[in-house]
């Protein structure tokens, strides 16, 4: 069975962010996906110290969340990030937490499907956005997209619940990823999945 992964960004386990996330759950179970909720912005996480442990080890110098989520992304189908919006950005914690996720663990994350939701009172919220989808931009995981940006607004659960567009947008984005990870597992059976080229990285070190 194809399996999703949930991070949930928010440090209110019931909070806007989760009502988003509560209602794509909903239709990951109705189309056959099992899914697996992590509570992310509650949790201590420091940031990355570019100290390059993870290359001798495989895994991140600091013993946490982090390293305790990897294996469970390395065997997922698809991974679902979801934010607040503060000052226009992600949690920090949250981008603390994906930073050291995604640069220590050195498994292939191409074809992984990616999405991100993100929960704001009224603005900053395609910024925030676009932050997040950069994760999965980089690491050759394609975008599950929906009917408007992947967004609902709201100072608290309640008010999610009256954001219909929403909540209908968390909908479709859950039945579009189903698709896309049903789709790329039969297009790999059938035709492999695309090369990657790796080894040309522009860094300019000769200062030309």
């Amino acid at each position: 069975m194809a399996k999703v992964l949930i991070l949930n960004g928010s440090p209110h386990p019931h909070g806007c962010t989760a009502a988003a996330l509560d209602e794509m759950i909903k239709v990951f179970n109705e189309e056959g996906i099992e899914t697996e909720l992590v509570q992310v912005g509650s949790k201590d996480v420091r940031g990355c110290i570019s100290c390059g442990s993870c290359y001798k080890t495989g895994k991140c110098v600091f013993d946490d969340l982090v390293n305790e989520v990897a294996p469970k992304f390395e065997e997922a189908d698809g991974l679902v990030v979801g934010s607040p919006v503060y000052f226009a950005s992600p949690n920090g914690t949250l981008i603390s937490f994906l930073d050291r996720l995604f640069y220590s663990t050195h498994f292939s994350k191409h074809m992984k499907v990616g999405a991100s939701v993100v929960s704001c009172r009224r603005g900053g919220n395609t910024a925030s956005f676009d932050v997040l989808n950069k994760y999965f931009t980089i690491s050759g995981m394609p975008l599950a997209s929906s009917t408007y940006w992947n967004q609902v607004h709201g100072f608290s659960a309640e008010d999610v619940a009256k954001d219909l567009e929403g909540l209908q947008t968390m909908r479709n984005l859950a039945r579009n990823m189903s698709f896309l990870i049903k789709a790329i597992a039969d297009g790999k059976e059938k035709y492999g999945l695309p090369s990657v080229e790796r080894g040309h990285y522009t860094s300019f070190p000769d200062g030309k």
